[in-house]
C-alpha cells in the first residue's frame, strides 16, 4: 500500500498521514513510500509503531538519506522517475497534499490500474475516490486493493 504526499508537509498533515500509515500497518499491510521526509516520514512512522513493514524507495544512491522509519531501503539513483517505481510497487495508493512530485505519482498509479485515495487533498482529479478520514481512506484503499489484485495488499503478496 502506498502512502504519497510533499517531502514537506505542515503538522496537520503530517499527523493524517501518521494516521494512514498506522491503520495500514494495524491491518498488516505493507507500506511503500518515497522514503524521503514530510508525508512520507509521517506515514512511515504510524506504520512502524503499529507493527507494520515499511518500504522506501528513494530518488538518490545514498541510503543514509531515508528517514529512520523505513525498514526497506531501496536506492535508485533515479530522482523523480523513482515516482513510478512507487506507483507500481504499490496495491492503492493514498495521497496527501503535496505538489508536482504528487501529482506524478497519481497520474502514474492512475495509467497503471492503481486505485487511488484522497485525503485531504487530489480529490478533484479524476479517477481519484475521496475520504474524509485517515482510516476511510485506509479502509478503502485496502478495499480496492484487494478488489484489484484479489488479495488484501501486504498480505500474502
Amino acid at each position: 500500500m502506498g502512502v504519497v504526499g510533499g517531502s514537506d508537509c505542515a503538522p496537520p498533515v503530517a499527523r493524517l498521514a501518521e494516521a494512514v500509515g498506522r491503520h495500514l500497518g494495524h491491518a498488516g499491510a505493507v507500506v511503500v513510500c518515497g522514503g524521503l521526509g514530510g508525508v512520507m516520514e509521517a506515514a512511515a512512522r504510524g506504520a512502524r509503531e503499529a507493527g507494520g513493514l515499511t518500504v522506501g524507495i528513494l530518488p538518490g544512491t545514498r541510503h543514509a538519506d531515508a528517514n529512520p522509519f523505513v525498514d526497506i531501503i531501496v536506492v535508485t539513483g533515479f530522482g523523480e522517475a523513482r515516482n513510478a517505481l512507487v506507483a507500481r510497487s504499490a496495491h492503492a495508493l493514498v495521497a496527501l497534499a503535496g505538489e508536482h512530485g504528487t501529482l506524478s505519482e497519481i497520474a502514474l498509479a492512475l495509467k497503471m490500474g492503481r486505485p487511488v485515495v484522497g485525503l485531504g487533498a487530489w480529490q478533484d482529479v479524476g479517477g481519484v475516490v475521496p475520504a474524509g478520514t485517515p482510516e476511510e481512506a485506509a479502509d478503502r484503499a485496502l478495499a480496492l486493493a484487494a478488489e484489484t489484485h484479489g488479495r488484501p495488499a501486504g498480505l500474502g503478496g
